[in-house]
This record gives structure tokens, C-alpha cells and sequence, in this order.
């Protein structure tokens, strides 16, 4: 059968992967080296400047190309030097319109930094792909897509939105950090560029920052790994080898993820304060059906709003909770608790952030694979 038939499960700790060509090893080594020897100017094999490209990195590379079923992989120092790859292949002047709920990072990224070079970026709810007509005009070369979104999780169609582009000629990027590839693989769905922080679910134990990208055309590959190089942003050796590890068990944790994710969309929903509760496995979640077709799950990505709440109310919570850990990032084998107004979300201005639903009193949870009967326990005590 071959390597290149592999199931989704066996691709996480075999697609892309060999035994290491020096002495065999069956997980790739760490090539901690700056520069490898040449015999000749240009004699080498393979490498020559870890910048341009290292070993440990290159299999990386090639195992993120192999999940999102794609060609071409790169790996970066985290998820925004990714993002900053895709957006300098435009030019001033160049517009980008993006889903209007998105993470505030990128939208620091987007507004306060590119758009300095003439960039045009327009925020647009993409719960209707129709919505996207009216702001594509000569000058649009990219439709950014986060599905589901950050912290709303809002859930964009695809496939709908990928026939706008192809009929206008714009390139899609989808950022699938919430989803990963277990659970959703954006360019079968129509995409040209998949973007990860990998320092979420690929890594999957907090230990690590890296971005990736995904693409299946040799152009576009070739101007992102010049970009790449160009400008320097990749991970090192040691964090690549650590998103390596991390991506062999990203189908069992998933799993898990999505199985307590279930269990405490479930709870809260039914918890007498708490107000509303953000999950696309939930039937009258905006978008729930467009979730089922294309996504294999619905993940452990959860936020919500307790009843009668606010700032006060929210902070309350999130200091009270004892297994979950108030912390930034998401994504790792331990439960963490967020509020996206002060913190990863604190970079957009309160009236836009608000538009799209992030309020003072939103509380976001990255539910870990931990017994799901503790971490019920211990927001059932903090909402006391």
C-alpha cells in the first residue's frame, strides 16, 4: 500500500516520515547546527543553511504537508509569522477581506502593522458566503477565513466560500488551528493556503511556539518558502522536533478533546447561570449543519455567557476555577480558561470587538483530555 495511502490516524506518525538517513533512527534527530559542511561551493546534501532549511524542520514540513493532505509544508516561528508570510505576497494597494470574528492577533497584525503599507483589510460576517460579493473588487487578492472563529465560534462554509473565490481568482486561506486536521481539511475543501498555530493542538502540550502553512500549488510554494527565507521567521530544531511528537498523537487526544468538549458544552448549556453557550455541535448553533458536513467533530473549543453577567462577573469565574488554568494560548492536554476581552482579544478597540460578539462578560474554554467528571466538578463550584 504504500505510505501515500494511509489513513488520517497512521498519516500522524508515519505521513511524510522516514528513518533518519545517518544511522537510522526512527524519530527523527534533533539537528541542533547553524550550517552543515560542503565540499565544493554548493556541494552539499541537501542543506546548507539552517535558516533556508534543517533536517528536523524539513520533516516537520513535510508531516504538516501530510495531515492537511497538501504538497508543500513550512514551518515558521509561531502562528502569526505564518499569517505574515501569507500577506507578504501582496502589495500596497492589495485588499484582504477576512472573517469579521477573528483572532485578535491577526487583526493587531492586519491593522496596525500592514495596513501601514497600504494593505486594505475588510472585516465581513462570513456565516453567508454571499456576504462576500459585495466586497471583492479588482483590487482583492486574499479571502482570510477562521472557522470555526475565535472566540465566537462561528462556523464558515468552505466550500461556499472557496466557488466566490475561484470565480474571482482570489486565493483562500483558512486558519484550522481550532479544528486541526483531525477534524477538518480545508484545502479538500476548495482552500489554496491552510494556516496553523501549531503551538495548539499539533504541539498539544503548551511547551512550544510554531506556526505552519499548507499548500498544494508549486508556485504559490515557491514564492511562500522565499518569503520564508527571506525573512527568517522559522522555528528552530527543537521546536520543530516538538510539534513532530506532538503531531503522533494528535488523533487520540482529539478525540478525547471532542469527547469532554461534548460533555461540558452539554453541562453548561443546561446550567441554570449561564446565559448562552458558544459550540457548533449544538443543532440550533448558527451554521450547525455546514459544521456536520464538513467537520468530523466538533472539538473542545467552547465559550459562553453567564446569566446576567459582566466584566465583574466574568473575572469572578475564571479566578474561582481551580483545574482549568487562566491562561493565553489553548489547545494542550491540560483545561485552560480565558476572557478574550482582556486577553487575546484585548488588541481589538472594545466597539469592534463587541460587533461580533466578544463582550466583557465572554468566557472562553479550551477543555483539556483530563476526566471530563473533574472539570465539571470544578466549574460547578465556580459558579456557585
Amino acid at each position: 500500500m504504500g505510505k501515500k495511502g494511509l489513513k488520517f490516524n497512521s498519516k500522524t506518525i508515519h505521513g511524510g516520515q522516514h528513518p533518519d538517513k545517518a544511522y537510522g533512527a526512527v524519530m527523527t534527530p534533533i539537528y541542533q547546527t547553524s550550517t552543515f559542511a560542503q565540499t565544493t561551493p554548493g556541494g552539499h546534501k541537501g542543506f546548507e543553511y539552517s535558516r533556508s532549511a534543517n533536517p528536523t524542520r524539513t520533516a516537520l514540513e513535510n508531516a504538516l504537508a501530510s495531515i492537511e493532505n497538501g504538497t508543500y509544508g513550512l514551518a515558521f516561528g509561531s502562528g502569526l509569522a505564518a499569517i505574515d508570510a501569507v500577506i507578504k505576497l501582496f502589495a500596497p494597494g492589495d485588499e484582504v477581506v477576512c472573517t469579521s470574528d477573528i483572532y485578535g492577533g491577526s487583526y493587531r497584525l492586519f491593522k496596525r502593522v500592514f495596513e501601514k503599507y497600504g494593505i486594505v483589510f475588510h472585516f465581513v460576517d462570513m456565516q453567508d458566503p454571499k456576504n462576500l460579493e459585495g466586497h471583492i473588487n479588482k483590487n482583492t487578492k486574499l479571502i482570510w477565513v477562521e472557522t470555526p472563529t475565535n472566540p465566537m465560534m462561528n462556523i464558515v462554509d468552505i466550500k461556499g466560500v472557496a466557488s466566490i473565490a475561484k470565480k474571482h481568482k482570489v486565493l483562500l486561506a483558512v486558519d484550522n488551528t481550532f479544528a486541526t486536521p483531525y477534524l477538518q481539511q480545508p484545502l479538500d475543501l476548495g482552500a489554496d493556503i491552510v494556516m496553523h498555530s501549531a503551538t495548539k493542538y499539533l504541539g498539544g502540550h503548551s511547551d512550544v511556539i510554531v506556526g505552519g502553512l499548507v499548500v498544494k500549488d508549486k508556485a504559490l510554494a515557491d514564492q511562500l518558502h522565499f518569503i520564508q527565507n527571506a525573512s527568517g521567521a522559522v522555528c528552530g530544531p527543537m521546536d520543530s522536533f516538538l510539534v513532530l511528537r506532538g503531531i503522533k498523537t494528535l488523533h487520540v487526544r482529539m478525540q478525547r478533546h471532542c469527547e469532554n468538549g461534548e460533555a461540558i458544552a452539554n453541562y453548561l448549556a443546561n446550567h441554570p447561570k449561564i446565559e448562552h453557550v458558544y459550540w457548533p455541535g449544538f443543532e440550533n448553533h448558527p451554521n450547525h449543519a455546514i459544521s456536520r458536513e464538513q467537520m468530523k467533530g466538533f472539538g473542545g473549543m467552547i465559550s459562553f455567557i453567564p446569566k446576567n453577567g459582566g466584566l465583574k462577573e466574568a473575572i469572578g469565574i475564571v479566578e474561582k476555577l481551580e483545574l482549568f488554568t487562566l491562561a493565553e494560548s489553548l489547545g494542550g492536554v491540560e483545561s485552560l480558561v480565558g476572557h478574550p476581552a482582556s486577553m487575546s482579544h484585548a488588541g481589538i478597540p472594545k466597539e469592534e470587538r463587541e460587533k461580533s460578539g466578544v463582550l466583557d462578560s465572554l468566557i472562553r474554554l479550551s477543555v483539556g483530555i483530563e476526566d471530563k467528571e473533574d472539570l465539571i466538578a470544578d466549574l460547578d463550584q465556580a459558579l456557585m
